[in-house]
């Protein structure tokens, strides 16, 4: 017997919206039993290397209304300038993940990462690149991931070869964190706008 399935509604379009948050970071959802923690929410342990650093911001749209669905992915290198994985410059520290994915909180939009300073990493030129974070952000109405980087205040960033090829100089403040306490920073990210963060074409 053939099951009639025009009773079927479609699902409500959304391009990452809860559909998303249920798979990636169910604990958060309250979905207990998937994972023993969501994947990408611990990013350290007892006997990594390299300064403690937490990382914390809001997504904001064009209105400067806070993305209250947003879901965040970091990469970086360990606190020797090391990418956890296939890096050809010798092993990774095998007690740092690299990679960690908060979801914005429901209320507030702001996430919150507990990582390491990462080390300065070489251009594919060689020239050493200024410790940075890169972001990946995805939410409702992004159709495509935005990929863009978190540099530190603290740091020259002046022969970045990155930060060098972009034309627009004054857009460059955009990609640098403020330190609001020892060992914290924020780094907001704005979509449209006057404040509009510098994206990277991945």
């Amino acid at each position: 017997m053939v099951q009639k399935i025009d009773h079927l509604k479609e699902s409500p379009s959304q391009t990452a919206g809860p559909y998303v948050h249920i798979g990636c970071v169910p604990n958060f959802c309250g979905l207990s039993g998937v994972y023993p923690a969501d994947p990408g929410a611990v990013m350290t342990n007892d006997a990594t290397k390299g300064e403690r650093i937490s990382v914390t911001g809001c997504v904001y749209d064009g209105v400067g209304a806070e993305l209250r669905d947003v879901l965040v992915e970091i990469w970086q290198a360990d606190a020797d300038g090391i990418y956890p994985g296939n890096d050809p410059r010798g092993p990774a520290d095998p007690n740092f993940t690299g990679w960690g994915r908060q979801a914005g909180d429901y209320g507030t939009g702001e996430w919150t990462f507990q990582t390491i300073r990462p080390g300065p990493v070489p251009f594919p030129d060689g020239r050493l690149q200024a410790p940075h974070i890169t972001f990946w952000v995805v939410a409702r109405g992004i159709n495509t991931g935005l990929h863009t980087r978190m540099y530190f205040p603290d740091v020259d960033t002046a022969a970045d070869p990155v930060l060098s090829r972009i034309e627009h100089k004054a857009r460059i403040p955009t990609l640098i964190a403020s330190e609001t306490g020892p060992n914290a920073f924020r780094f907001d990210i704005h979509l449209h706008g006057d404040q509009e963060t510098v994206f990277f074409d991945m």
